[in-house]
């Protein structure tokens, strides 16, 4: 089977180049976190200090002023698909988003409250689940619910997003979602072949895909986004490689390639996926280098974490210029310093809180119904936590870190308190993935796919768990 590669070789072996990136790839591979946040959520307790929260919320101050990005959670979905491991709801019950769209606008009310209605909502993401479980009727309740208690903006630097599930939608919808506002669209692909879809129960034939992607660019979406996941079962390089074509044919603006990882004990759906159909660790690191060596050499850049752009988009601009973001949705463009989350399960971050909502949906009810928040876990970030998440942002969306800026910023001298972890670095530095000096630590084009690697070292809660949770158990790195 054929390695597609710039130094694969007409007998379709692996090369030297590319078994040595294999090598690399084999010897980083371990379980981390991936970062949307630091702290990370397993270490939100349900002691968290919310009065400190509340009363901090309570003043008046820039903050209520301040732009805001909005997150919301729509749970449900027709059907499941066996590798989800998100927060969902899976049923065809007539009425279920009534009732949501009822507590949620009960929440929507208590929120702006709480943060300041006047704030301009610079960025919106909906995401579930399905947001598009919701019919057009529903889906136009719920926009028209946030501009009333938020002022939602109307300017063309907007990031208005929405999560998709190709199987849910109508051209018609398509048009209504552009209407209301919503300028950028995120496609869940997964893969394109017939017999992955079926063992994980996710059907979506390439020819419906093809009209989909042709209504939205005819609606002028700023931006098309693919997400994609290696790992599948029935997954090997041939289809992938067939995957990749047919992805590149569409050329969206922004893919997303995640690591499938297989935890039934955890995510009951994954029980139905024969664990001897998955790829094996080694033709799986093949997969992540035949996905990453494929989209740029269609001319996609690699941003890190999973990420491909074209260069021209905001993202890839937004890095070159240090306004790159990471946060619960990946990446985006840094626009507003608070995410204030909506839904069941929601995760905020405002100010030096971080806060998530009730995860169980009766629960989520009985606290709406209750008039009261439904916010159950967080933290409050204390100093060497806002320092460790200023070093793992920046390596992670900036591609370096500016130590002489961190220093002044945090009154500090860097290579004397981080002595441990840059000696923690030098195997990296060996093998080529960092640049490191006493000004500045880098990362090289070798070293993206080893961002979670590179930033491990100045988590100090990998080697102190806490929390009201027993330690987590993270995907693969690589």
């Amino acid at each position: 089977m054929t390695i597609i590669s710039r130094d694969s070789n007409p007998t379709g072996d692996i090369s030297p180049a590319f078994q040595a990136d294999l090598d690399l790839a084999a010897k980083y591979s371990c379980h981390g976190p991936r970062y949307t946040s630091y702290p990370t959520a397993p270490q939100f307790r349900q002691d968290f200090p919310r009065g400190e929260y509340l009363e901090w919320q309570a003043q008046d101050g820039d903050h209520k002023r301040a732009p805001l990005s909005l997150y919301v959670h729509l749970p449900f979905c027709h059907d499941i698909c066996y590798y989800c491991g998100c927060n969902k709801i899976v049923t065809r019950k007539k009425g279920v988003a009534t009732q949501y769209l009822k507590r949620l606008e009960t929440e929507i009310k208590l929120q702006s409250e709480l943060v300041g209605s006047r704030r301009p909502v610079t960025q919106m993401h909906w995401g579930g689940g399905t947001p598009t479980y919701l019919d057009n009727a529903e889906i136009t309740e719920l926009m028209h619910m946030l501009a009333s208690h938020f002022r939602l903006v109307d300017k063309n630097y907007r990031e208005y997003s929405i999560e998709i599930d190709p199987r849910t939608i109508q051209p018609a919808t398509i048009a209504l979602l552009k209407g209301i506002g919503f300028n950028r669209i995120s496609l869940g692909i997964q893969d394109f072949d017939p017999l992955v879809q079926k063992a994980v129960n996710r059907i979506q034939p390439f020819s419906e895909i093809a009209s989909l992607v042709k209504a939205i660019r005819t609606h002028d979406f700023r931006s098309l986004s693919f997400d994609l996941i290696y790992g599948l079962p029935y997954q090997d390089r041939q289809t992938m490689a067939e995957t990749l074509r047919k992805v590149i044919d569409l050329r969206p603006d922004r893919i997303a390639c995640y690591n499938y990882a297989h935890l039934p004990e955890r995510f009951s759906s994954q029980r139905s996926i024969d664990r001897l159909t998955l790829p094996e660790p080694e033709e799986k690191l093949v997969l992540q280098q035949l996905i990453s060596t494929t989209l740029q050499e269609a001319g996609y850049f690699f941003i890190g974490m999973d990420h491909y752009v074209l260069p021209q988009d905001e993202l890839a601009l937004a890095q070159n210029e240090g306004r790159l973001q990471r946060n619960f949705q990946g990446y985006s463009l840094h626009m507003a310093d608070d995410l204030l989350g909506l839904g069941v399960s929601a995760i905020s971050q405002m100010g030096d809180f971080y806060l998530q909502n009730e995860r169980d949906l009766e629960r989520y009810y009985q606290r709406l119904a209750d008039n009261q928040l439904p916010i159950v876990r967080g933290c409050k970030v204390d100093r060497e936590d806002t320092l460790r998440r200023y070093i793992i942002m920046s390596l992670i969306s900036d591609l370096y870190l500016d130590i002489g800026e961190c220093d002044r910023q945090f009154g500090i001298d860097f290579n004397t308190c981080f002595s441990k972890e840059l000696q923690s670095l030098s195997p990296l530095e060996l093998d080529g993935l960092v640049q490191m000096s006493p000004q500045k630590i880098s990362v090289t084009s070798a070293g993206r796919p080893f961002l979670r690697n590179i930033c491990m070292p100045f988590d100090a809660y990998l080697q102190d768990h806490k929390g009201d949770e027993p330690p987590p158990s993270y995907s693969t790195t690589v």
